[in-house]
């Protein structure tokens, strides 16, 4: 009886730690994709219960909606009764291994993020880790832009060769990729660049090929860093950004919490 007992406590104990530990994770999942990079609004307000906010709110639905079955999508709104200066543009973008789900979690996170950071603001843009929204009045869709928005560095180090190679290596092999999302990696560094896909792919080269460009010249002796131009960027870091797998792309973090699960798993059916 004992012994039923000790064996039924440990199966309840197996059950827990494993609720536990995908609690933890798609905590930590979500936490990562909906962490904040960067966001701005335009100066130019529009007054509240009008056409244009109507359109602005029916952009917005419309982009958290379409990212429940898309990881890419853009809008132009003219509901009846707009004039020329009531039509909304917008666009979507999420990174490009992220399932539908949690596209439309980051992209549903950044829409309200806006509706916080750009009250009554006739355009915005905000950048989250895992996904990118923006909205104008003017149309900025299928537009080269390589303006520098946002670009950090790691710390500085000093005399190592070998950390310089590797980030160079794998800067300029996303450089040459050609696709619209991009990863690479060599060692402990690894990339990920991406475009919006309201541009060409031959622009996408264009604007990805000035992102690391910069991002060697300002970063290329850090562990870490990011380059957000206002169509495209590229980041490198020693963290990491997606699994190691080419398969099944996945947050880095899956990686790290899975040796955890292994590892409390293995311990309890070796107790049981």
């Amino acid at each position: 009886m004992k012994l039923y007992i000790k064996k039924l406590s440990l199966h309840v104990l197996l059950v827990y730690n494993m609720i536990i530990i995908f609690l933890i994770f798609t905590h930590q999942s979500n936490a990562s994709i909906q962490s904040f990079v960067y966001g701005g609004c335009s100066q130019q307000k529009y007054n509240p219960s009008t056409i244009y906010e109507s359109n602005v709110n029916s952009v917005l639905t419309s982009l958290v909606n379409s990212a429940g079955y898309a990881n890419y999508n853009s809008f132009k709104i003219s509901m009846p009764g707009s004039g020329a200066n009531d039509v909304v543009y917008g666009l979507f973008q999420c990174r490009g291994d992220l399932g539908s789900s949690d596209c439309r979690k980051c992209v549903a996170a950044a829409v309200s993020q806006l509706g916080t950071l750009c009250p009554v603001s006739c355009g915005g843009a905000l950048q989250l880790d895992g996904c990118f929204v923006k909205y104008d009045n003017v149309s900025f869709l299928g537009v080269e832009d390589k303006g520098v928005v946002m670009h950090k560095c790691g710390p500085y180090v000093m005399d190592d060769s070998s950390m310089l190679t590797r980030n160079d290596g794998v800067l300029t092999y996303l450089s040459g990729m050609g696709q619209y999302f991009r990863v690479a990696g060599s060692g402990k560094i690894q990339g990920v660049a991406q475009c919006t896909q309201d541009m060409s792919t031959s622009e996408c080269d264009d604007c990805l090929s000035e992102a690391i460009k910069r991002l060697k010249s300002e970063c290329g002796s850090s562990p870490w860093g990011d380059m957000f131009l206002s169509k495209c960027y590229a980041r490198f870091s020693e963290r990491g950004f997606t699994s190691k797998s080419g398969k099944q792309l996945r947050h880095h973090g899956w990686w790290c919490m899975s040796y955890d699960f292994l590892f409390i798993w293995f311990v309890l059916v070796k107790m049981l």
